[in-house]
């Protein structure tokens, strides 16, 4: 990792703080967290009271991938080559001009599509770029108290938080305040402007490489620690089924639920998305206790969770109960803040300082593949004669089950630093 001597300096004194820096980076990711998730409940209403059929709002979900990847993919190499700052203070400002577009934009399905790609790109930055700079503000010299693995706890729950009470507002607000359609997305600007300002104030971590001594830029684009055997064996397997356990707890659930949540479709979608996030939340302590520098437990116990998940979730799907569905919910916001938690744990103890934030991105970007579940659920449903979601949540149990076996059967493989947890050189275990 590269700093400057100023920056020392000012981690130097931390007398002067009152906020602890990795804290002012996080507020920033909670509020662009806010804004990716804040559309999530309101997935019902606009079907129900704008007219969108249910592929077509399974696709503005979706849609927001588009923005994350590509800010993911080019965010966290560049930071990586000229600073955290440059790449995160825009993040807050980004977030906030895709809750304009949303709030104005409810009848048109141009605008929700623009609005939710602004939204993924403030989010993509502000999870590449700011967890890695909470990471590095993490550790010595910024914060000498924070024990290992500590930075991608503080990342991942400082997304999950946002995710989960961005979420829930909306969620109240579109069933009970009036102006439904845009006082959620008014809301998040407050939010934005308040983490803009906050994350100003944060030290840089990574000084900018000299113009002299630049590689060029595709250069700094390659990702050799992608070709590491760990992230394609133990890590890759389990980064989609983030949010794609995610997604079926609180888009698909609620869809199915909509004729069974006592007339209040749109808080109950909230609620199931608050119940799965925050149970989500909740348990990434745990993920702490069960993470080891010798093997992937945590990862595996995560994958058991999420098998357990999906079963539940058929069991839902089928009985088409409040109760039965918060618990669906409920375990697979488990197997969701497990399976995060545990790999942003193997990714940190992967990569080295130079490419920290690029494979933090390549990770990020595959659990966001997950977000394509629902809509392939919509269209299969509509499509496949006598397949329901009962039958596709049991299919995606067994899915799991499969990714569950491969990572077993690699946890105890190429471990960075001969189990150490010590970074390695990613070309010594490409193939």
């Amino acid at each position: 990792m590269s700093v400057d001597a100023d920056t020392v300096t000012e981690a130097a004194a931390p007398a002067r703080r009152r906020i602890a820096p990795w804290v002012l980076v996080a507020s920033a990711m909670f509020a662009v967290a806010w804004g990716g998730n804040e559309f999530t409940p309101l997935l019902v209403m606009y079907r129900l009271d704008h007219g969108y059929s249910p592929v077509v709002v399974d696709v503005f979900l979706f849609a927001y991938v588009l923005g994350i990847v590509p800010a993911l993919l080019l965010g966290g190499p560049l930071s990586d080559r000229l600073g955290r700052r440059p790449l995160m203070l825009p993040a807050p400002f980004v977030a906030a001009a895709g809750s304009i577009v949303l709030a104005f934009g409810a009848d048109s399905a141009g605008l929700l599509v623009a609005g939710r790609i602004l939204s993924g790109i403030a989010l993509g930055l502000g999870m590449a770029v700011g967890g890695s700079w909470v990471k590095e503000l993490s550790q010595q010299p910024w914060d000498a108290g924070a024990g290992a693995g500590a930075g991608a706890r503080r990342a991942a729950m400082s997304l999950t938080a946002g995710f989960a009470l961005g979420a829930g507002v909306a969620g109240v607000l579109a069933q009970w305040a009036p102006w439904p359609s845009g006082l959620a997305y008014a809301t998040h600007l407050v939010i934005t402007l308040g983490a803009g300002l906050a994350v100003a104030a944060a030290p840089e971590t990574r000084a900018a490489t000299p113009m002299g001594e630049r590689r060029p830029l595709l250069d700094d684009l390659k990702i050799p620690a992608a070709a590491h055997r760990r992230f394609r064996r133990v890590i890759a397997p389990v980064a989609p089924w983030v949010f794609g356990a995610a997604s079926c707890a609180y888009a698909v659930m609620p869809a199915l639920m909509t004729e069974h949540s006592g007339g209040k479709p749109v808080a109950f979608s909230a609620l199931l998305c608050v119940v799965a996030l925050g149970c989500g939340f909740g348990i990434q302590a745990l993920g702490r206790r069960l993470d080891t520098p010798h093997s992937a437990r945590a990862l595996v116990v995560a994958l058991i969770v999420l098998v357990a998940g999906m079963v539940a979730g058929a069991v839902a799907a089928d009985r088409l109960t409040v109760p039965l569905a918060i618990a669906g919910a409920a375990v697979l916001g488990c197997g969701y803040g497990l399976a995060l938690v545990s790999g942003l744990q193997e990714i940190q103890r992967i990569a080295g300082p130079d490419d920290l934030a690029g494979l933090t991105a390549v990770f990020y970007s595959l659990t966001y593949l997950g977000f394509a579940v629902p809509a392939v659920l919509a269209v299969v449903v509509q499509t496949v004669p006598g397949v329901g979601y009962p039958v596709l949540f049991l299919a995606g149990a067994a899915v799991a089950a499969a990714s569950l076996i491969l990572v077993f059967g690699n946890s105890r493989s190429d471990l960075p630093g001969g189990g150490e947890g010590e970074p390695v050189n990613p070309a010594a275990t490409a193939r």
